[in-house]
C-alpha cells in the first residue's frame, strides 16, 4: 500500500494522480499519452457503460460500429469541423515495415505509401455521414439513431489519466432526422440523460447548457453541455450534445425523399460522453484515505473481512459468512469475501477504503459469540454494531444512503461555490479566493470573453438553460446584458 495519500490541501493534482494509480484504477503506459485501465477502474467503467447504453436503448438508439480510419479527403469536407481537428490528428501513411538493408532495424518500405493518407478517428461524423448517404433515401428510413461505442485519438502533449490521454474510450451518438425540430429534440433528450445518468448513477450534480459560439464543437451550431464542479473549484465539462444543423448532411450529399416527393437535406445530431467521467467520479467525491464511490457504480459493493486466529476460527467464520453472501448476491449486491491469509485485517482495511468500497463488514470471535457484524461506511467513515439478521437490511438500507449522501454533500459544495457577481475586480478576487463557478453578465461577444480567458484563464462554461432573464450590465464593458453565464477555470 506504501505510503499515505498526498492531501487535497496540499497539492490536488498529485492527490488525484498518486489516487489514480494507488488505487489500482490506471497507469501510465509505454506510449506517451496512453493509459492502462486497470481490471479495477475498467469495472467501474463497464458499469457506466452498461448504466448509459441502457438508457440509450430504452429512447430507440442502436448500436453500430464504424472504422477507426478515416480518409483525409472526408475530413476536409466540412471546413470548420477540419479546422477543429486538424491540430490533433494522428495520421497513417505506410503500410508496410521492412528491415534496413544496413541491418539497422525496422524501417518504413518507401514503396508502401498509401495513395490517400488516413486520419485515427479524433471522432467520426465524417466517415458516418459517408456511410449514412447509402443508408438514407427517404422519410421512411428517418430518423436514424445510431451509437458506437469506441476509442478515439486526439494527439495530446500534456496528459493526465482519465481526464485528458491521446487515446481515449468513449461513446459517440449519431443522429440523421427529417426536420429541425426533431433533431434539436434530439440533441434535448440527450443532454436530459446525461444529467440524469451524472446525478443518478454518479451522483455528481451538473448544470446543463449551451456553449458560447467559440466554445462549441467544430461543425455543430449549437452545442449543449453538462458541467460539474470538482472539490477543487475548477469545473469539468461531462458530456456534450450537438445540433450539427445540415451541415453534414450538405458536406456528404445526405439527402432524403419528403412524403410529398421533394429531395430535402437531413438534419443531424452527434453526442458524447468518455472516460472522463471517470475524472469526474474521482475528483468529486474521493477525500483524503483515497475513493468514494457511489454504491451503483462501485464494481465491490460489500467486502466482508473475517478477523481471525487459526484456520479453525476461519472456517467457523466462513461458515457464517456464507449464507450471508449468497442472500446478498441474489439481491443484486456485489459482495466480496476476503479470506486472502496473506495480508492482515487492517491492510485489507485500509484497501477497501483507498479503492472506495461502500461498505465494509468485520467479524471476529466477540462477533460469533454475540452474533454480530461490525459495519462500516465509506462516505462517513462511521461504524456500527449490528445484528446478524438486521445486517441484510442495514446493507440494503446503506446502498440508498449512501448514494443519497454523497450527491447531497457534491450538491451542498456546489451551492457554497456559485457566486454572482456585478465587477470585474470582484469576478477575479473571487476566483483567485475560492474558485467555483462565477455567475456574471457578459455583453454576448467574443472578444470580451477572449479578453476574460487571456487575463484570468477562466472560459464560459455554458448560458445555463434554466436561466431567468434578467436585465444588467456585462462586468467587463458595462454593455447591456439579459442574462447571467457561469465562469471558471476547467479542466
Amino acid at each position: 500500500m506504501g505510503k499515505k495519500l498526498t492531501k487535497r490541501n496540499e497539492d490536488y493534482s498529485k492527490w488525484y494522480n498518486e489516487l489514480v494509480v494507488k488505487a489500482d484504477l490506471a497507469e501510465n503506459s509505454g506510449v506517451r499519452g496512453c493509459m492502462v485501465i486497470k481490471p479495477y477502474g475498467f469495472a467501474i467503467w463497464e458499469k457506466m457503460q452498461a448504466g448509459l447504453d441502457k438508457m440509450f436503448k430504452d429512447t430507440g438508439h442502436q448500436n453500430a460500429y464504424f472504422p477507426l480510419f478515416i480518409p483525409k479527403s472526408y475530413l476536409s469536407k466540412e471546413a470548420s469541423h477540419v479546422e477543429g481537428f486538424a491540430k490533433e490528428c494522428a495520421v497513417v501513411t505506410h503500410y508496410r515495415l521492412k528491415n534496413a538493408e544496413d541491418g539497422s532495424g525496422i524501417i518504413v518500405d518507401p514503396e508502401a505509401k498509401l495513395e490517400e493518407e488516413l486520419i485515427v478517428r479524433p471522432t467520426s461524423e465524417t466517415i458516418i455521414w459517408d456511410t449514412y448517404r447509402r443508408w438514407i433515401q427517404s422519410y421512411r428510413d428517418l430518423p436514424l439513431l445510431i451509437n458506437q461505442w469506441a476509442n478515439v485519438v486526439r494527439w495530446e502533449m500534456r496528459t493526465r489519466l482519465f481526464l485528458r490521454t491521446a487515446e481515449f474510450l468513449w461513446q459517440e451518438g449519431h443522429t440523421a432526422h427529417a426536420t429541425e425540430k426533431e433533431a434539436i429534440e434530439e440533441a434535448e433528450l440527450i443532454l436530459d440523460i446525461y444529467a440524469d445518468f451524472a446525478e443518478d448513477h454518479m451522483a455528481v450534480p451538473v448544470i446543463k447548457g449551451t456553449k458560447t459560439e467559440s466554445e462549441r464543437f467544430a461543425g455543430a451550431l449549437d452545442t449543449y453541455c453538462i458541467e460539474a464542479l470538482m472539490q477543487d473549484g475548477k469545473a469539468l465539462q461531462a458530456g456534450t450534445s450537438h445540433f450539427l444543423g445540415q451541415n453534414f448532411a450538405k458536406a456528404f450529399d445526405v439527402k432524403f425523399a419528403t412524403k410529398e416527393g421533394k429531395q430535402e437535406y437531413v438534419w443531424a445530431t452527434s453526442w458524447g460522453v468518455s472516460t472522463r467521467l471517470m475524472g469526474a467520479l474521482i475528483m468529486t467525491h474521493s477525500d483524503d484515505n483515497g475513493l468514494v464511490l457511489p454504491p451503483k457504480l462501485a464494481p465491490i459493493q460489500v467486502v466482508i473481512v473475517p478477523i481471525y486466529k487459526g484456520l479453525e476460527q476461519l472456517e467457523i467464520i466462513s461458515e457464517k459468512v456464507s449464507p450471508l453472501v449468497k442472500e446478498l448476491r441474489k439481491k443484486g449486491i456485489s459482495v466480496k469475501y476476503d479470506d486472502r491469509d496473506t495480508q492482515k485485517p487492517g491492510f485489507k482495511f485500509n484497501e477497501y477504503e483507498l479503492k472506495g468500497v461502500p461498505v465494509r463488514l468485520a467479524i471476529g470471535q466477540r462477533d460469533l459469540e454475540n452474533g454480530t457484524f461490525e459495519v462500516a461506511r465509506r462516505d462517513t467513515l462511521e461504524k456500527e454494531t449490528v445484528k446478524m439478521e438486521e445486517v441484510v437490511a442495514k446493507i440494503e438500507f446503506l446502498m440508498e444512503d449512501i448514494q443519497s449522501n454523497i450527491y447531497q454533500k457534491a450538491f451542498d459544495f456546489r451551492a457554497e461555490h456559485i457566486t454572482e457577481v456585478q465587477t470585474y475586480t470582484e469576478f477575479k478576487k473571487v476566483l483567485e479566493d475560492q474558485g467555483g463557478f462565477i455567475s456574471a453578465h457578459w455583453d454576448g461577444t467574443n472578444e470580451t470573453e477572449e479578453k476574460i480567458k487571456e487575463e484570468t484563464k477562466a472560459t464560459i462554461r455554458c448560458i445555463p438553460i434554466d436561466a431567468q432573464k434578467e436585465e444588467g450590465k456585462c462586468m467587463v464593458t458595462g454593455k447591456p446584458s439579459n442574462r447571467r453565464v457561469l465562469f471558471a477555470k476547467a479542466y
